[in-house]
């Protein structure tokens, strides 16, 4: 079979056959076929004829002879071309006479050529025609089948239907027929699957309810006597699945010829999230979003999306952000104000058209700065901007429970600053304001507040800027141009000149009247000049000759001009006068008289408020306008709860028409609305309040039935049944209507007449052996609903077979996480025996396989099927059985989704308060339609006998009226017209017998107890019997009974019974061991009894007697000094612990005592007077101080003794807290170099040796060694590496261990860290070497001498140094010579001496040693002092020269002294 296939550049074409014999389509046929048959001879002619007026023309039609063009352009097609080619050149004429006639003679030329070009153009459109007609005609004597519209490829969903077309031409016409997979398709054998149409050479395949093996190629076949051509397509059936992936094209036939591209004009359009009716708050963030699917998806044909507020575009700005990508489109508000309240749509255009998404934004206000204030007002725009002024506008918030408000204040701030000025003085009452006293050229924002008398409200959302500018100067401009890139503006103000003096201004006007202020305009004076213009108002009041001048200081630069301070209900006239530099002009006209009041009034109240419902959560509220709705604003509307008279806005920003959807209500509660009118003076009086409405979802018609099956036939007769549908529409199904058809016929026609009121139907005088399609629509109180989609095909001809007919009417119930509950009803047709049972067959969604899911056939018409997988969706069929065996399925149900509806309840069983048994069950999402039906085993209960149901709005109770076992078994209630909302419960024999046993408590009550019978002991060691019981009335009695005997109210037993609260209890005076036994209470109110009882005997009776003595010890005790708090222990946050107790019942007189060890220990001070607290604190606490601390009491009243051992745990207690206040207070480790190595310490609060102290070396823990030594001070912990090496590097870890804790300190002695620490050790240690070996003095020199003179001195003192150190002696500070007066001397190394032989005065003086060796040394100094024979020994202090000596130094001129190593020390 040969095809033709179109050449790329006519697939966008339209063709056309032969066979159509018409004008209109030889017309078009014509453009598309070669110029072949056009004669040379009109050809050559019309050459002949173009080249004598038209150059182009010879350019249009030459060809050589023998080539024919494809598509020749008619020559009347280019003439606009050939105009433009032929046009003159323009020429330059001296004179105008002679340019007039050659333009008349080239005019008259080319009319001459024009009318004769369209001559010819004509005679060769009909030569052409004529042409074209005899070539069809030729070729259509003869031609093969050629497919002018070739079949296209489908993908469609299972159980729909699909049609495939193609258009073929030929002659004779051909015949067409259809093959699926090259196998003939025969109509005659499946007459409901397939339908084949042939109209006008326009062929057509139709494919009834596709099913997955209906994927295949499809061919048409077309011939006639000339030959043959054919065109495939494949059809593509998918099974719905969720989340599926498409077919890829590996899957499609592989000898499939490739698709072309397609080539799409429009795109559909469906979302798939769609924002909702939203709800936020002034300063909160919103985002709108709209996701879509688009088809097809093309990257350059993305739809074009625009965002309105109320049928306003939004234009993208800091108040509004739009995006679109991933086929989602978003608008966010990024900060909300009231003024973005409205309805918000999306409109996405196409080439198709327009797709658009609706949904209302509502704003609530912010808190208010104070309680009490009003809400910000919005939309504050402004108008008659001018160079010193400008109005502004804005809308009054909605006030609810704030009181009304009273004014308004307007800010003005200069864009770019944050310096807001307040405008006015006094609150303005009126929504409108003139701003004055702006500077021109300058931009202006400007914001409102509210105004009542509890506050001001929060400001509004500011304005855009707007400059100061007077728009008539616009006007006065003039533009010159000298080409396109230059021109010269030019102010009429230029041209003018100057003006002297100015002129008078005209058309002096009122713009602008209120109560508060008028608003003067005029025209300035033409000519105005270029000098700039100001102008002064005066005012008169009507009738009187007085003007006053109304701006004295400030000229008006604007030709407008705000007037205050006028009297309301006065009139005035005014008069304006122009002023420039060359003086003031003559005054205006006056404006006649002006009246000061307001234009507009308060409206009147809206009336005829009246509500209707229209879903679960919103209202529809309608009302009668204004009747004075003059500059009306809009309304507001509030809401309230009946009964409450809390009143709440519904809008927050007006609304101006008449109707409107209030959202946000809850379902199933009344509401009243009203209305208020509001304008730029305020708001009107309330409405009338609407009559009460509950909130409920609107009555519509009911969704359309579905399930239609065949129950049984006959030669002339259907029965049918179907399911209800899914949703009444808000109120009961009335009845059904039924239409029926052949399959053949494409008219429905009534199956009846009046409603039918079931959902099994027979439908009769029907014709046997054909087929029909049936198809059923529901009618409520709403009208009829929409009918279901057409039923597949059934054949009429009469059942014969012995099995069952299909069961019917299968719904699903009980729809949980896995599992559900499957119902049906018996089938019509039973065959030749009664049926027996039932199986429930099975198949998953994405699977053609069928399972039963019953082993045996099941008696009941229902079914609980479980272990299913949730998320997963299945679908059903039931078969029923008779002796002859299993009969027709039933109609496979539509695909169940195993998911738990959210919200899901389920029936819970109790006993009410009259003792009375009963199953309840809640559903929160009924309509006024919803009905709750009990059932017993799934079937309806219609005995009302043993049980009865009350309903009380959402809720609904079986109440079992006498119960009993024959009452077990399964429950289950449905609600109507919902989601399949449904429940069961299964009432076993336990849960009844727990029920009866607490219906019996119930109507035979005992009287609940709060708290059994229980003791307690008292201070004094009295002992207390009590017990609480719930509610009882003033006629309840009680008894106590010990021991089988009744005790009475005496002094030794104290009995009392409190009946408000219910507690009864007996004081003991006296307990002693004659009081062991048995203690019971008896209780009676009414029919109502109970007791408790408490057995004292044995072991519990002797503790509670050891409880009683002790306390009465501790009462006696306590009658003197005591001690409240026995002696505990404390550590402080300084490490101090403190030893705590606290005494009572003491006075001045009484003797405190502190021991340890039976050592008195004083203590820092006494006892606290006022809380009674005393303490011994112990600082720094070691070891030592473990030992038995007491502290005693003793006055004339007594004496008592508190004690505590400090020792063992109680030592390791405080130990392990002062470890862990110590380790919290732990600093990091830090290195400290010595010469004997490097230490790392840290510092702490407080150190001992029992603390807890562990070190680690690269996680190995370290014990103290020569290498490595651990110790601490009171302050810190260290460790010392003595001699450390390479080794030595790493990781240290101090560790401090509470007992529960550790608190660790960590620091890398490795890399620059350790390289530091090793140098300064390595210094260190040179020094301290030094320092050992250097010279010094040991000993022997005194610090002063005091001799007499002629005496000899000896000073001598031992030396130390290695080596061996150099001694030199000094006399103030100067190198001593040495001779027979002054002798030195230096023995075994160490012994160094001086003698100074029959010392004078003048010998007087300090001394100093210097000893010195190369690692250093130092210099010792002693005074020396010599008095005379008779003289009083002289005081001489360490370092002071004597007297004479002094005098001496002065006297004798300094010497400069050598300067000295720095290795040598000195020391006084």
């Amino acid at each position: 079979m040969a095809t033709k296939v179109l050449p790329f550049y006519q697939k966008r074409h339209k063709h056309y056959g032969y066979d159509y014999r018409n004008l209109d389509t030889r017309s078009v046929v014509k453009k598309y076929t070669s110029k072949s048959s056009v004669s040379k001879r009109s050809r050559s002619s019309l050459e002949t004829s173009l080249s004598r007026h038209s150059p182009c023309a010879k350019r249009v039609c030459q060809y050589a002879e023998e080539e024919v063009p494809e598509y020749s352009v008619p020559p009347f097609r280019s003439r606009e071309g050939e105009e433009e080619e032929v046009k003159p050149k323009p020429r330059i004429f001296l004179y105008g006479t002679k340019l007039r006639e050659m333009e008349a003679e080239i005019s008259k030329l080319k009319r001459s050529a024009h009318e004769q070009a369209d001559m010819l153009a004509l005679k060769r459109m009909e030569e052409e025609r004529l042409a074209v007609q005899r070539h069809v005609r030729e070729d259509s004597i003869c031609r093969a089948p050629e497919f002018l519209v070739r079949l296209r490829s489908h993908t469609v969903w299972e159980n729909s239907f699909v049609k495939l077309f193609c258009t073929v031409q030929g002659f004779p016409t051909p015949l067409v027929r259809w093959y699926r997979d090259d196998v003939y398709i025969d109509q005659t054998s499946e007459p409901t699957k397939y339908r084949m149409d042939s109209y006008y050479g326009v062929h057509s395949l139709e494919i009834n309810r596709c099913a997955t093996s209906d994927t295949a190629q499809y061919t048409a076949l077309a011939f006639n006597i000339h030959g043959e051509a054919s065109s495939s397509a494949t059809v593509i059936v998918k099974r719905f699945r969720g989340d599926e992936e498409p077919y890829h094209s590996v899957l499609l036939p592989l000898n499939l010829p490739l698709l072309s591209p397609p080539i799409f004009t429009h795109i559909d359009i469906e979302y798939s999230e769609k924002f909702g009716v939203s709800f936020g708050t002034e300063g909160e963030t919103m985002i709108l979003s709209c996701r879509m699917i688009l088809t097809p998806n093309l990257r350059r044909l993305q739809p074009e999306v625009v965002w309105y507020r109320d049928d306003v575009e939004i234009k993208k700005s800091k108040w509004a952000v739009m995006q679109y990508g991933d086929c989602t489109a978003t608008l966010t508000l990024p900060h909300l104000n009231k003024d973005d309240e409205g309805l918000y749509t999306i409109r996405l255009i196409t080439r198709g058209g327009i797709s658009q998404h609706s949904a209302y934004l509502f704003v609530r206000d912010a808190a208010a700065p104070m309680v009490g204030a009003p809400g910000a007002p919005m939309d504050v725009t402004f108008y008659d901007a001018n160079k010193d002024y400008v109005i502004l506008t804005w809308k009054p918030p909605n006030v609810t429970k704030e009181s009304p408000v009273i004014g308004y204040f307007v800010d003005r701030c200069e864009a770019g600053s944050d310096n807001w000025i307040q405008c006015n003085d006094a609150p303005i009452k009126i929504c409108k304001y003139p701003v004055t006293g702006l500077f021109e050229g300058r931009s202006y924002i400007f914001r409102v507040r509210a105004v009542n008398k509890s506050g001001i409200s929060r400001p509004s959302r500011i304005t855009s800027a707007v400059t100061a500018l007077d728009p008539a100067d616009l006007a006065r401009l003039q533009t010159i141009y000298f080409d396109a890139s230059r021109q010269i503006v030019v102010s009429q103000d230029e041209l003018e000149g100057d003006i002297k003096p100015p002129g008078i201004p005209t058309n002096v006007h009122v713009a602008e009247t209120s109560r508060n202020y008028i608003v003067l305009s005029w025209d300035p004076p033409e000519p105005r000049g270029r000098e700039p213009l100001t102008y002064y108002i005066e005012k008169t009041m009507a009738g009187s000759a007085s003007w006053q001048r109304v701006n004295q200081e400030i000229a008006a630069r604007s030709p407008r001009f705000a007037i205050f301070d006028l009297a309301e209900g006065k009139s005035y006239e005014f008069r304006v006068f122009a002023v420039n530099k060359f003086g003031m002009s003559q005054p205006s006209a006056s404006s006649g008289p002006v009246t000061v009041q307001e234009r507009i009034e308060i409206p009147a109240s809206p009336s005829g408020v009246r509500c209707a419902r229209n879903t679960k959560h919103s209202i529809v509220v309608h009302w009668t306008p204004s009747k004075s709705a003059k500059d009306l604003i809009g309304y507001y509307i509030d809401s309230s709860l009946v009964g409450t008279n809390d009143w709440q806005p519904c809008n927050h920003k007006p609304v101006k028409y008449t109707r409107f959807v209030v959202h946000g209500l809850k379902n199933g509660h009344k509401y009243i609305f009203r209305v208020k009118a509001v304008n730029a003076l305020g708001t009107s009086e309330m409405s009338q309040e609407s009559d009460p409405i509950t909130v409920q979802a609107a009555l519509t018609a009911p969704s359309s039935p579905y399930g239609i099956t065949l129950l049984d036939c006959t030669n002339d007769s259907m029965t049918l049944g179907w399911k209800a549908p899914r949703f009444t529409g808000g109120s009961d199904i009335i009845g059904y209507y039924m239409d029926h058809r052949e399959i053949t016929d494409l008219h429905w026609h009534e199956s009846n007449v009046k409603p039918i009121t079931g959902r099994v139907f027979k439908v009769e005088n029907l014709k046997g052996g054909s087929f029909y399609e049936f198809k059923i629509s529901a009618m409520n109180m709403g009208g009829v609903g929409v009918p279901s989609d057409s039923s597949r095909a059934f054949k009429c001809e009469a059942w014969t077979m012995s099995e069952p007919g299909p069961p019917y009417d299968l719904t699903f119930c009980e729809i949980r996480k896995h599992s559900l509950v499957i119902l049906w009803k018996a089938p019509i047709y039973t065959g030749n025996s009664d049926v027996t049972g039932y199986t429930v067959d099975i198949c998953e969604t994405d699977s053609d396989e069928w399972r039963a899911i019953t082993e045996k056939e099941v008696s009941t018409r229902y079914l609980k099927v479980t272990n299913l997988e949730e998320g997963r969706s299945y679908s059903f069929r039931v078969h029923a059985v008779n002796t002859a065996g299993q009969g027709r399925p039933s109609e496979p149900s539509e695909p169940i989704l195993i998911q738990v509806r959210p919200g899901t309840k389920e029936i819970t069983s109790g006993v009410d308060a009259e003792g009375n048994i009963y199953l309840s069950f809640e559903c929160h999402d009924m309509t006024d339609a919803s009905q709750f039906t009990w059932g017993k085993a799934y079937e309806e209960i219609t005995d009302f006998s043993k049980v009865h149901v009350e309903t009380d709005g959402e809720k609904s109770k079986l109440i079992f009226k006498h119960p009993d076992m024959a009452d077990l078994g399964t429950y289950s209630v449905a609600v109507s017209d919902t989601d399949g909302i449904s429940s069961s419960y299964n009432l076993e024999k336990e849960e009844l017998e727990r029920l009866l046993a607490l219906s019996h408590e119930i109507k035979h009550p005992t009287i609940p107890l709060k708290s059994p019978l229980s003791y307690e002991v008292f201070d004094k060691g009295q002992v207390r019997f009590w017990l609480q019981t719930e509610s009882v009335s003033p006629n309840a009695t009680c008894k106590f009974i010990v021991n089988d005997l009744e005790l009475a109210d005496s002094k030794d037993h104290k009995i009392t019974f409190n009946k408000s609260t219910g507690m009864i209890e007996m004081v003991m005076e006296q307990f002693t061991s004659k009081n062991e036994g048995t203690y019971t209470v008896q209780i009676q109110d009414g029919k109502a009894k109970n007791q408790s009882a408490l057995v004292l005997i044995g072991d519990v009776f002797k503790a509670a007697l050891e409880e009683a003595e002790f306390q009465r010890k501790e009462f006696l005790r306590k009658q003197g000094p005591h001690f409240a708090d026995y002696l505990s222990w404390h550590v402080t946050e300084d490490c101090i612990v403190e030893l705590i107790c606290k005494v009572a019942n003491t006075k001045k007189e009484t003797v405190f005592g502190w021991y340890k060890d039976y050592v008195a220990v004083p203590a820092e001070e006494p006892p606290n007077p006022q809380t009674g607290e005393s303490k011994l604190s112990i600082p720094e606490f070691s070891r030592k101080d473990m030992g038995e601390y007491k502290m005693t009491l003793k006055d004339d009243k007594g004496q008592d003794v508190t004690v505590l051992e400090v020792a063992g745990k109680v030592y390791e207690e405080i130990v392990q807290e002062i470890s862990r206040i110590s380790g919290s207070s732990a600093s990091e480790l830090k290195i400290k170099c010595t010469p004997e190595g490097i230490r790392l310490q840290s510092f702490l609060k407080y150190y001992m040796e029992d603390m807890k102290v562990f070190w680690y070396h690269k996680e190995s823990k370290i014990a103290s060694s020569e290498k490595m030594r651990i110790g601490g001070s009171s302050d810190q912990v260290w460790m010392q590496i003595c001699e450390p090496n390479d080794r030595d590097k790493g990781k240290y870890t101090m560790e401090i261990f509470d007992g529960k804790t550790s608190y660790k300190r960590h620091l890398d002695l490795s890399g620059e860290a350790y390289a530091e620490a090793y140098t300064e050790f390595q210094r260190l240690k040179a020094a301290a070497f030094a320092e050992k070996n250097r010279g010094k003095v040991i000993g022997g020199l005194p610090d002063v001498v005091t001799i007499m003179e002629g005496k000899t001195l000896s000073l001598t003192s031992t030396v130390f140094g290695d080596p061996t150190p150099e001694v030199t002696w000094l006399k103030n500070d100067k190198d001593l010579e040495l001779n027979d007066h002054h002798y030195a001397s230096l023995e075994q190394g160490k012994y160094a001496s001086l003698t100074i032989k029959a010392v004078t005065t003048e010998d007087s003086g300090k001394y100093g040693i210097n000893v010195r060796n190369k690692y250093g040394g130092e210099t010792i100094d002693v005074t020396v002092s010599v008095y005379k024979h008779g003289e009083e020994i002289p005081v001489v202090k360490r370092g002071v020269q004597p007297p004479e000596q002094a005098k001496a130094s002065r006297a004798e001129p300094s010497k400069p002294e050598a300067s000295k190593s720095s290795k040598f020390g000195r020391r006084k």
